[in-house]
């Protein structure tokens, strides 16, 4: 189909994106007479270009090569209120250990909620120890036959509801003493602090991301496999990375292939454009630098099974 005239013609992102490398690795593999400008060559570039719509850089039968960008576990540590910062005791790029301080909220609220429920709790255990004392009295006077059994229904039900007060101020405690952790923003895992977003005496707003620590786990790249390529995938197959910026290709592996597939922008799902599907997959890196960061492009080449019988 053409473009309507006057109309510029426009080309995905991600196809700019790869054509700088995919026709120069192809081109090697187009015999020499087929090369000149024609019709043949014409509708293999054509080719070559679609597979590069599809992530698809490799030629041969035996890999497929894919573009993609390196991921990382990260920690996102975010204010649970609005609170001022009293400390950051860590600094970029510096290690931490799981449970390690990052950044500490002011906590001058939480511990006076605390002061306050304990002494609740203090005033709850004194009218549980005056109830109990009564429900005995109202026991033993009953027995002698001096009291009604209403007094002593009714002697029991006050000592019951000072129990429940009693435990309704040790929820409160512990209620404000995790509020009051929680205004401590700790590591949950061992890794690297990656970003500070804020400055200590400044006010973080309720749910405020203030730091992001890149866990010391082993990185991986999203790619998305074509479904050509799927059944002669799977977890465990090797890979290589090339990641722009490094002077190295790193050794990897497939971790997951996604079962759910998407496809490239087409509105209908045609036999033909079966072979449009792409499934998301995760290929870890195996000996990665440990100041690898997330987001750099790479270049995946995933060795394939050979085609059964």
């Amino acid at each position: 189909m053409t473009a309507p005239a006057g109309r510029p013609r426009r080309f995905p992102i991600a196809l700019r994106t790869l054509v700088p490398w995919i026709v120069p690795r192809c081109a090697a593999r187009i015999p020499a007479q087929r090369r000149t400008p024609g019709p043949v060559f014409a509708r293999t570039v054509a080719s070559i270009l679609a597979l590069g719509l599809l992530g698809v850089a490799g030629c041969g039968r035996d890999s497929v090569e894919l573009a993609g960008t390196v991921e990382r576990k990260t920690l996102e540590l975010a204010a649970p209120v609005s609170a001022e910062i009293v400390e950051i005791p860590v600094a970029v790029g510096e290690p931490v250990a799981a449970g390690d301080v990052v950044v500490q909220l002011d906590t001058a609220v939480a511990d006076a909620e605390l002061r306050a429920g304990e002494a609740a709790k203090q005033a709850a255990d004194a009218g549980l120890k005056e109830a109990e004392g009564l429900y005995e009295r109202a026991v033993n006077l009953r027995k002698a036959r001096v009291s009604t059994a209403q007094d002593l229904d009714t002697a029991e039900r006050r000592r019951d509801e000072a129990l429940a007060l009693v435990a309704e101020k040790e929820a409160r405690i512990a209620q404000a003493g995790k509020r009051l952790d929680e205004l401590t923003l700790r590591a949950h895992l061992a890794g690297v602090v990656d970003q500070i977003a804020f400055e200590a005496g400044e006010r973080v707003p309720a749910g405020g991301v203030t730091a992001v620590v890149l866990a010391n786990e082993a990185p991986w790249v999203r790619v998305w496999l074509p479904a050509r390529a799927v059944a002669r995938a799977h977890p465990g197959s090797e890979a290589t990375i090339e990641i722009e910026g490094l002077d190295r290709t790193l050794a990897g592996h497939v971790t997951d292939i996604s079962r759910e597939p998407e496809f490239t922008p087409h509105y209908a799902l045609t036999e033909r454009e079966s072979a449009h599907l792409v499934y998301e997959t995760r290929v870890e890196i195996e000996d990665a630098p440990d100041d690898l960061r997330p987001g750099l492009p790479a270049r995946v080449r995933i060795r394939l099974g050979r085609d059964e019988p």
